[in-house]
């Protein structure tokens, strides 16, 4: 169902009129609107851009989804699109939810594409600042922001998590190489998803803090949310970096693995084949001292405990096994 909101000079006076009202209540100078719509359908979202004068490239864009976080500006209003996200806590998977909003100079509309974003959470956050509402769209804008670019710092935050805890999985005694892997790729995949949304946040922030909407109350809240979106960018391309290094970790670590393997089996087949070429000589009739005497089997034996021995501590000594 819609929601809908209508302050006063900064005041809440009602929520959940009907949207067919919006262009009334719009009609009194002193009045700022909000109107939310999820998963509209062509023909409710066109009579509102009637009503409102938008743009019907900016309601076409609202439309359809996978559009680039964005800031369009038009005669009489801005169009902005951006992605709420939600880290799965247990693959790691990101999953994004797109969000596009109007802003006209006592209106803000936003509309989502599915129930991925929370309004409620929206709301109290409005509700726990009343006294910036006196600058109308700038703080309800401001609010739609801040709420996402926190998602994106929280998604970021806990990739970082993930990110460590893969780092322990790394140096195990006993790693699952498959599941590194795997893990591995899938916060990889998620990476390049929040690049994706993140990175841009900054022109669609930054165009909005030149915008007539965003008045000198509300203008270094603005600024803080700017640098949350630098620290987000940041912090994102940190990760991949790092995502990238553990990935090479892990082959330099298997192959060094490998080496270790390699170099004891080549130790015990040293220190097998001195036994094997004495017996197998000697295998071939060849009499050897005492061959026809116990004493001569007890020498013969000793002499290959003896040599392999030798050749085993020495292996030892030089860290060959």
């Amino acid at each position: 169902m819609p929601r809908t909101r209508r302050y006063r000079h900064g005041v809440l006076e009602a929520e959940g009129f009907p949207v067919g009202d919006v262009a009334d209540h719009l009609g009194d100078r002193d009045v700022t609107v909000w109107v939310d719509l999820c998963g509209p359908s062509p023909d409710e979202l066109a009579r509102l851009a009637e009503e409102l004068g938008l743009h019907e490239l900016a309601v076409e864009d609202a439309l359809h989804p996978h559009e680039r976080p964005k800031l369009d500006r038009y005669d009489t209003h801005c169009f902005l699109s951006a992605y709420a996200v939600r880290l799965d806590a247990d693959s790691g998977r990101l999953t994004t939810s797109e969000l596009s909003a109007f802003l006209t100079p006592r209106a803000l509309v936003t509309v989502r594409a599915d129930d991925g974003f929370d309004v409620d959470a929206l709301t109290a956050r409005w509700d726990s600042s009343p006294r910036l509402a006196r600058s109308g769209v700038g703080f309800l804008a401001h609010g739609l922001l801040d709420a996402v670019v926190d998602g994106h710092f929280e998604a970021v935050q806990a990739l970082d998590d993930h990110i460590e805890h893969l780092e322990d999985l790394i140096f195990a005694d006993h790693p699952d190489d498959r599941e590194v892997q795997r893990r591995g790729l899938a916060l990889r995949r998620s990476l390049v998803t929040l690049r994706r949304v993140v990175l841009p946040m900054r022109e669609v922030v930054n165009g909005l803090m030149r915008h007539d909407v965003v008045d000198t109350t509300m203008m270094p809240y603005y600024q803080d949310v700017y640098d949350h979106v630098l620290r987000a960018t940041e912090w994102t391309e940190s990760l991949r970096e790092t995502v990238a290094t553990i990935r090479e970790t892990q082959l330099n670590i298997q192959g060094n693995r490998l080496n270790l393997i390699m170099k004891k089996v080549t130790g015990w087949a040293a220190v097998i084949a001195v036994p094997t070429a004495i017996t197998g000589f000697y295998g071939q009739n060849v009499p050897y001292p005492g061959a026809d005497q116990p004493w001569g089997f007890w020498v013969s034996t000793a002499a290959i405990l003896g040599v392999s021995g030798g050749l085993y501590a020495l292996f030892k000594r030089r860290d060959w096994l």
